[in-house]
């Protein structure tokens, strides 16, 4: 005989069978225990994530298929469940690792979920309404190819075939990076339900016989689906669809036996099996097995035979009786066979298994069967095993080549699961499944606790209700009221507050009652409210099947409303929890190597389990608080053994006493179960993922139950395990109070009794405390963290340096409310646990196989090792932080604090920070300085001051300090800074740097705060001369911004009085004039100190500046008050000191900053030679103080030259002031600065030769300047006109204005004749009077020839005597008067001009005229001269 040696169904291409994986060493899950190797442990429940957030399915219905006659109400069939995982489910590189599909059928809908436990899936959860027809349980198969999904539905009309996307082909690229991706259900709605191809009725002959459920499903090796149903004639009946791309129609082959064949079947069947029941023959549980190129139909039939038949061939190939392997068969013999099932499952090394399932009331069997084949297409079974039990109602069993794991529901409404090696098993003893049970089903509350809190309490701790049971319950309640269930977590509790609150509301009646009454009131309600939680939670808790991955060995049960995950308990667990009769049973060898050993830990287990028994809810409280309130656990469990002895009824206490007479040694077996209890390690996990491993590895593995479903089973796997040790190390408590209490030497010798008074019980309240704590960080909820918070906490850490650390934590897709456990295995320890596990890989990873319940143990037991607070890594806590978990955190180091003295330095310092996040300074700034202490002891705090190059730097105290000073600055607290920094500065000592350093800090807080003499201190004892001048230089710009200069002024500046100086100077010589008033800043410093030559000077140069860059009106105002300051300055000095050095022009001005100037060429221009030292004494800047009030003035009356004004010199000034029309201040300024007035005059008379030709708008004009001019009197008796008044201004200049030689009516007459206007006769008559002879020469200078001879004849008269007054003759010619003269030169020139033109008879006129006074002047000179010398000779 040969093993059947079919193939498994095909694999996609390229897989190669797994390697499992086998973890490195755990800690605290195994040890010395766990010696003897493999051993059969029991599983734990594991609720998954559907208990905390509704799923949300897309709806669709397929329309039209079958007929309204056969209404799906006519039929009832059961809710059923099922599952499928895809073939390299347990392969660690692949796109379908760890991802599985699961359904539930309910009437006439179809419930699929595609889950994962790597990555968020999207779009995963579809529903299907048939129309018309029910789901045949069981009626889902799914298979897969290359490129497909292909789901296969069977309804009790119609069968259906859905094709989907295989997830290997829906993404391009070779490895995942997201966190979240779209499932094969996302394009589900553009399924076409009614495609001929892909849906098909069953048609009524043969037909499904009445009630009948069995269906089984396959693809072929030609992609047709197959579908085998049972037949009402009996037998098997196939319903084909063809391919779906190859055109074709549906067919139907039935399998049915020959009727020779039938009738030897049938001859000896009792009536009672063939009766109404129908065909013997008629399949209760239908299995297939594909093998090449055929399939074999497996059919457990009511007349209890399994029948093989070969759909290829049509042919049945083997009838086997299983009730020749039931013991008892009499009363199964002469009924038709119910409830029985069959399960199949194949192994490449050993074959195919069947798995039958043989019902009968109150009772149950197990038959194993292996397929073996013989020649000629010849079949039989070989019984393995045969295994019995006495659970009544069998919901679901699954096979695997080694185990059977079967599903119950009992009489007690409870679910039961239990799974057996069926080959390698003590006496047949079932290993059982600690299931999750039902929340309790009353509330005690204290009267000191608020009924409605407590019952909130309860309803809302994670893992404890559904979403759907809180949200179905709350539906009742409301008695109809429209709300929205598509509620989160949050919001669901605020509602169920509400409704509560509300109904409670309603009742009440009377206005006024006791807050007693009040109390009760409130109680009712929220228990009525929680008893119907209660009673949907139980309804949605109704198991319906198990899913059995055999490629990760994972299972899953399925239930009515959720999934929940199975894993293997550790060996203390396992004991703790297993059942009396299974520990008696137990295996030694299993526990240690030493058999005496093993029989102490058991007997020590009994007495801890005898304890837990008979401790009371009050009990277990007491204990509970005392650890919520930081109490001894030991004075705790004292007490609670004083009140065990004191109700101790039954005597429990002397069973425990001699239980313990049969350990042999107590000490060690305590020892020994704290050791394996205990996380606390000094190793280290690595933090990152091996560099050597491919990049899409390294990418791939970084994504391994990254899914928040994974996370959430974690977290309840940690959560199961703490809250069992927690039980196992209260009890452990109790039973050491116990022994010391005994205190018989029989049992201990005295120095034991001393080792377990000081040493196990010391060991002990800590592991009882550590895992209080750890179960507290399992139902401690994530609070949602504002954006703004989040990008505040992202600058915090990157000023600590702990960006890249686990601290610094990213949004993820997160479908419900996270615990702070599941928050931290997301974020943090999933990436260390993962790099952990696959550092040293014992194969090449893509042959390694995933194996779930190694898996699962190997993670939670690191995740223990990472949550244990006396561990030296502080991940958990740094996690907390850098997520914003701030009251969390907080709680949890008040929790740790008193005794756990680990990582203190560290747990100071988060909560510091969590202190400055609520906005409580002074106590974030002790717990900074509490944790300086540590520094150099913590790793975290080693971290946190870790230079960027990674070496450890000189003095780590300094360090830390710089980093939180850094980090109180960046949060805005400078008081804090400055507290800090002040302590700081006795731990700096002698090294001057951070001296420096911190006194610049404080310095720099001071001054932000406003407190500039502290600052102004700091800053003097600064030790580095060059951040002193730093920290001078923003003194005096905050301080002038601030406008505080007095302060500035009186700061004393001992030796420091040049730097402050400069630092002013050349502030003001670098900022704008008119914004900043730096040079008046200097004024007053120089002025307080009576430094009053240097405060002129500043004032000098300022009024100098603002001349020639500010020009405004106000810069000119600013000038003039500049200069009179520096007067005033001078003439506080004694005279000989009374000068100022002349100021360099702005050019030269060494500006900080300024750019080198360059020639065209682009090179540096050299520097300027030494210029001349020019001096200033007080008449020079008196001169300079008029120069500017003049320029004010011209500004004043004329702003266009404002522009021009500032810088101009006084020559040029002399100009302005002309053209604008000031002559008053034009003289005014010549005659200070000692210049003609020239200028002055010829100014004027062209404005009175431009008025004598111009219109009215140069006459009303002319009035401005005029004005502005002071004239010697007022005409009044006739109008004036503007030309008038101009011609009398010159007039009076002329008058008041005499210098030597006459220039000025010189310059006025060249100007009137050079323009060709006539002169006035007020001028002729005036310059007559000065200078005739020089008014001659202009005539003949302009070729006023009768002018001229107009001139010398009247003159030639004046000197004879006629109307002399008029020339300034004094004495006319006389012989007594003093000599007279005549300018014979400009005569002669007259005259010879005359000459010229003989032809003309005008000019021979004048000449002749000249000629003639000329000869009757020689004469009367003649006389004279006789009379002269004739006087002389007397």
């Amino acid at each position: 005989l040969l093993y059947l040696p079919a193939p498994p169904p095909a694999p996609p291409p390229e897989v190669t069978p797994p390697v499992p994986l086998c973890p490195v060493g755990l800690r605290g899950s195994g040890g010395k225990m766990a010696a003897a190797g493999a051993l059969e442990r029991s599983f734990l429940e594991l609720s998954g994530a559907e208990r905390e957030r509704p799923r949300h399915f897309r709806e669709f219905t397929v329309c039209g298929a079958g007929t309204a006659g056969a209404a799906a109400g006519t039929v009832k069939y059961t809710e059923s469940a099922g599952g499928f995982c895809y073939v390299e489910s347990g392969t660690l590189l692949s796109v379908t690792r760890n991802r599985f599909i699961h359904w539930k059928t309910s009437g006439d809908t179809l419930e699929l979920v595609e889950e994962s436990l790597d990555i968020n899936l999207l779009n995963n959860a579809v529903r299907l309404k048939f129309q018309n027809c029910s789901l045949l349980p069981g009626g889902v198969h799914v298979s897969e190819t290359q490129n497909h999904v292909i789901i296969l539905i069977l309804t009790n009309q119609t069968v259906h075939r859905l094709l989907l996307p295989h997830p290997s082909r829906m993404y391009r690229s070779e490895f995942v990076v997201e966190s979240q991706m779209q499932s094969i259900f996302t394009d589900v709605g553009k399924v076409d339900f009614r495609d001929p191809c892909n849906y098909q009725l069953i048609p009524a002959v043969p037909g499904l016989p009445p009630n009948s459920t069995t269906s089984a499903a396959w693809l072929s090796s030609d992609g047709e689906a197959l579908f085998a149903l049972p037949s009402a004639a009996g037998g098997i009946f196939i319903l084909k669809l063809p391919p779906y791309d190859i055109p074709g129609m549906a067919s139907v082959v039935e399998l049915k036996q020959s009727s020779v064949m039938q009738r030897l079947l049938v001859g000896w069947m009792p009536t009672a099996i063939r009766g109404d029941q129908g065909s013997s023959d008629r399949p209760l549980s239908l299995a297939v097995h594909c093998v090449e190129n055929d399939a074999f139909i497996f059919a457990l039939c009511q007349d209890h035979k399994l029948r093989m038949w070969s759909y290829k061939d049509q042919m049945c190939l083997m009838v086997a009786n299983i009730l020749e392997y039931v013991p008892v068969k009499k009363d199964l013999q002469l009924t038709a066979g119910t409830g029985h099932k069959l399960r199949l499952a194949y192994s490449p090394a050993m074959g195919l298994y069947l798995g039958i399932y043989m019902h009968a009331p109150k009772r149950g069997q197990f038959c194993i069967f292996q397929l073996v084949s013989a020649e000629n297409n010849h079949y039989s079974l070989d019984h393995i095993s045969s295994l019995f039990t006495s659970q009544e109602t069998l919901i679901d069993f699954a096979l695997t080549s080694t185990d059977i794991w079967a599903l119950w529901h009992d009489a007690e409404n409870q679910t039961v699961v239990k799974y057996i090696n069926f080959e390698h098993n003590v006496a047949g003893q079932w290993n059982p499944v600690f299931m999750q049970p039902l929340p309790e089903e009353e509330i005690i509350i204290r009267d000191d606790q608020d009924p409605r809190e407590m019952y909130l309490q309860s309803l809302f701790t994670p893992g404890r209700f559904i979403n759907a049971a809180l949200c179905k319950a709350l539906q009742i309640f409301c008695r109809g009221t429209e709300r929205n269930l598509d509620l989160s977590w949050s919001e669901l509790k605020k509602e169920v507050t509400l409704a509560v609150e509300s109904e409670l509301q309603g009742s009440v009646t009377e206005y006024e009652f006791s807050q007693e009454q009040f109390r009760n009131l409130q109680q009712e309600f929220w228990c009525k409210f929680y008893a119907c939680c209660l009673q949907y939670q139980e309804a949605l808790s109704h198991p319906l099947a198990l899913h059995l991955n055999p490629h990760t060995n994972m299972v899953c049960l399925l239930k009515k409303g959720y999934l929940s995950f199975l894993m293997p308990s550790s060996l203390v667990d396992h004991l703790y929890l297993l059942p009396d009769e299974n520990l008696l049973t137990e295996d030694e060898t299993t526990i240690s190597d030493d058999v005496d050993v093993a029989r102490d830990v058991i007997c020590l287990i009994k007495c801890l389990r005898l304890i837990g028994e008979s401790v009371t809810m009050d009990m277990s409280v007491m204990m509970e608080m005392s650890c919520f309130n930081l109490q001894s656990p030991e004075k705790a469990a004292e007490q609670i053994l004083e009140d065990l002895i004191t109700i101790d009824v039954e005597n429990v206490m002397e069973d425990i006493c001699s239980k313990l007479q049969e350990i042999r040694n107590p000490i060690h077996a305590i020892g020994l179960l704290i050791r394996e209890m205990d996380y606390e390690t000094e190793v280290e996990m690595e933090k990152g993922f091996d560099p050597a491993q491919p990049l899409n590895v390294r990418m791939n593995l970084s994504q391994l139950y990254g899914s928040s479903t994974a996370g959430y089973i974690m977290c309840r796997g940690v959560h199961k395990i703490a809250t069992t040790r927690f039980l196992i190390c209260r009890d452990l408590l109790i039973l050491q109070q116990l022994l010391m209490r005994l205190g018989d030497a029989v049992i201990l010798g005295a120095g034991q009794l001393f080792q377990a008074q000081q040493d196990l019980l010391h060991r002990t309240a800590p592991l009882l405390l550590s895992y209080r704590l750890i179960k507290w960080g399992c139902q401690c909820l994530a609070t949602d963290v504002p954006v703004d918070t989040l990008e505040s906490n992202l600058q915090h850490l990157s000023v600590l340096e702990l960006t890249d650390s686990s601290a610094s934590v990213a949004n993820k897709f997160v479908s419900s409310p996270q615990s702070l456990v599941e928050l931290f295995f997301q974020e943090v320890a999933r990436k260390h646990i993962t790099s952990h596990l696959f550092s040293q890989p014992k194969a090449p990873l893509s042959q390694t196989g995933l194996n779930w319940p190694e898996m699962i143990t190997a993670i939670t037991s690191y995740l223990l090792q990472l949550l244990w607070p006396s561990n030296p890594s502080c991940l958990f806590l740094e996690c907390l932080m850098g997520s914003c978990q701030y009251v969390q955190l907080q709680d949890y180091i008040h929790l740790l604090h008193p005794w756990c003295q680990v990582n203190v330095g560290s747990c100071r310092f988060m909560l510091g920070r969590c202190y400055l996040v609520t906005g409580e300074g002074q106590k974030a700034l002790e717990c900074f300085c509490q944790a300086a202490s540590e520094v150099g002891k913590e790793e975290f705090l080693d971290r946190l001051i870790r230079s960027e190059d990674g070496e450890i730097v000189s003095n780590p105290r300094l360090q830390y300090y710089d980093k939180v000073l850094r980090l109180l600055d960046v949060v805005g607290l400078p008081e804090l800074v400055i507290q800090l920094a002040t302590s700081a500065v006795t731990e700096a000592g002698d090294d001057w740097k951070s001296q420096a350093t911190l006194r610049t800090c404080i310095f720099k807080h001071h001054l932000d705060l406003g407190h500039n003499s502290q600052a102004y201190e700091a800053l003097t004892q600064i030790p580095d001369s060059s951040r002193q001048l730093d920290c001078l230089r923003q003194l005096v710009v905050v301080l002038c911004e601030r406008s505080q200069l007095q302060d500035l002024v009186e700061f004393p500046y001992v030796n420091l009085h040049n730097e402050v100086v400069g630092i002013i100077e050349s502030r003001a010589r670098a900022v704008d004039l008119m914004t900043h008033n730096y040079y008046e800043l200097l004024y007053a410093f120089h002025i307080y100190r009576h430094n009053y030559r240097k405060a002129g000077t500043v004032m000098f140069e300022y009024g100098m500046r603002l001349g020639r860059e500010v020009r405004t009106l106000r810069g000119l105002e600013k000038q003039g008050n500049c200069y009179l300051a520096a007067i005033n300055c001078l003439r506080l000095i004694r005279p000989e000191y009374a000068w100022i050095v002349q100021p360099a022009s702005g050019a030269v001005y060494d500006r900080p900053g300024a750019s080198p100037k360059r020639n065209h060429d682009g090179e540096c221009t050299a520097a300027p030679t030494n210029r001349q030292i020019e001096i200033l004494d007080l008449e020079d800047l008196e001169k300079e103080c008029s120069l500017a009030r003049v320029r004010l003035a011209l500004a004043q009356h004329e702003p266009s030259a404002v522009a021009v004004a500032g810088s101009s010199s006084a020559e040029e000034m002399v100009t302005l002031l002309v053209q604008a029309g000031l002559f008053d201040t034009a003289i005014s300024l010549c005659q200070t600065f000692k210049l003609p007035l020239t200028p002055v005059f010829e100014g004027l008379a062209f404005k009175c030769i431009k008025l004598q030709f111009g219109g009215e708008a140069a006459q009303a004009e002319a009035w401005a300047w005029l004005a502005a001019n002071q004239l010697s009197s007022v005409i009044t008796t006739k109008e004036s006109s503007a030309t008038d008044e101009a011609w009398r201004l010159l007039s009076t200049y002329l008058e008041r204005y005499k210098v030597q030689n006459n220039l000025y009516h010189h310059c006025v007459i060249n100007k009137l004749l050079s323009h060709g206007v006539p002169l006035p006769n007020w001028l002729i008559n005036s310059y007559k009077k000065v200078d005739a002879a020089e008014l001659l020469r202009l005539y003949l200078n302009y070729d006023l020839l009768e002018e001229a001879v107009d001139l010398v004849s009247e003159y030639v008269d004046a000197v004879l005597g006629k109307g002399h007054q008029y020339f300034g003759i004094e004495f006319p010619l006389s012989a007594t008067a003093p000599m007279v003269w005549l300018p014979y030169s400009s005569i002669d020139q007259l005259l010879q001009v005359l000459g010229e033109n003989s032809a003309n008879s005008h000019n021979i006129a004048l000449s002749q005229k000249i000629l003639d006074k000329l000869e009757d002047y020689q004469q009367k000179v003649d006389k004279a001269t006789r009379d002269l010398l004739y006087r002389r000779n007397l």
